[in-house]
Formats: C-alpha cells, sequence, structure tokens
C-alpha cells in the first residue's frame, strides 16, 4: 500500500485541494469546545486536515506513510505538525497521550485484523475522558459492489486500493467495546460514516 500512496502522491501532489474536509472542520469545532489541546491524527497525508486543529490553538502529531506527502506537509506548516513517518499499523510512534484522535478516510483501507489493532492503539493513546473521530466509507458509496470482493464487504479497486465498507452494524462490531457514542452520516466527496468514541 505504501507504493500506491507514494505514487499517488507524486503525480498528484496536493490531489485533494489545501481545503479541510468537512469533517476536520466539525472535529475541530467539537475538540476546541471541550478544550482539547493534543491531538493525534493518523493518516495526516500532506497536511490538510490539520488546519482547523492548528487554528484553534491546538497541538496536532500527525502519523504518515508517504515521504513525500510529509515532505509536502512541511511546505505547507513547516515545523508546527510532528509527524512520525510510518504506516498506521506500526503504532505507536510515542508514548504520549493524546486529549482526542482524528482519523480521516482511513481505516476502511485496513483490513479486519488491521482495523481491530488500529481502534485498539488509538484507544490507548487517549486520555482518560478524550474523543476518537473516526471517518469510514459507507455501503451507501457508489463504488460498493465493485471490484474484486477480497472479503465480506471488502473490495480490491483503483488498480490495488483495498476498500472495506461499513454498515451500522461493522460499526458496532468494532467500536462498542471502544467507547462508542455516536455514528452520523456526512457526505463529503462520499458518502462517510463520522464514528465518535468517548474513553
Amino acid at each position: 500500500m505504501n507504493e500506491f500512496w507514494e505514487e499517488a502522491f507524486k503525480s498528484k501532489q496536493e490531489m485533494w485541494g489545501l481545503q479541510p474536509t468537512t469533517t476536520a472542520v466539525l472535529s475541530a469545532t467539537a475538540f476546541a469546545e471541550m478544550e482539547f489541546q493534543k491531538i493525534l491524527i493518523p493518516g495526516i497525508g500532506y497536511g490538510r486536515n490539520a488546519q482547523p486543529f492548528l487554528s484553534k490553538g491546538m497541538i496536532v502529531t500527525g502519523i504518515e506513510i508517504s515521504g513525500k506527502a510529509i515532505e509536502l506537509a512541511i511546505k505547507h506548516y513547516g515545523k508546527s505538525i510532528e509527524i512520525h513517518h510510518g504506516s498506521v499499523t506500526d503504532m505507536p510512534f510515542d508514548n504520549k497521550k493524546y486529549d482526542a484522535v482524528f482519523s480521516h478516510a482511513l481505516i476502511h483501507l485496513l483490513d479486519e485484523n488491521q482495523r481491530n489493532k488500529f481502534i485498539q492503539d488509538c484507544y490507548n493513546q487517549l486520555e482518560d475522558g478524550g474523543y476518537m473521530f473516526f471517518t469510514a466509507i459507507t455501503k451507501d458509496a457508489k463504488t460498493y459492489g465493485q471490484g474484486r470482493l477480497i472479503s465480506i464487504d471488502r473490495y480490491e479497486q483503483f488498480g490495488g486500493v483495498n476498500m472495506f465498507f461499513y454498515d451500522e452494524k461493522s460499526i458496532q462490531n468494532e467500536f462498542e467495546e471502544y467507547g462508542l457514542v455516536q455514528i452520523e452520516t456526512i457526505i463529503e466527496n462520499y458518502p462517510f460514516y463520522l464514528i465518535k468514541c468517548k474513553k
């Protein structure tokens, strides 16, 4: 998967533009209202989703698999973001506790074991009372059911990207033991669930 994203970032640079996602803006607002300061963003990419948190005075730490994306993040944000270079499947990268975790459109790229470990690792790095917000693609996406079936609700698409498509049952199964408090439907470029958990 690393090679795919390196090539994607090389060929398209800031492939999603510089504006943060709606879910990043909503999450930053929610975290600010709770007076959170330390935010972990696994899959930070080139940093566009860090901007709403930084603008509210929060300290952002990221994790990113693509070295090219990290270079772009440094170009845009300098040293204002600490970014660990590596895969979220190799978490944790530090022994810090964070007030909140925000992860956009990443978890559905992982297989079942990786998803379970990722959720557990994020939860383990939360302060008591902290929140985890994940966005995950839903079965309402037009691409659901397309490509090569790998396992239940998981398909190989887009020339090698493996996508797991969530419904509310699979969210309950994976997140319930980690303090699941709310599931919202959000439309970005795809229909997503915004999954909120509290420790």
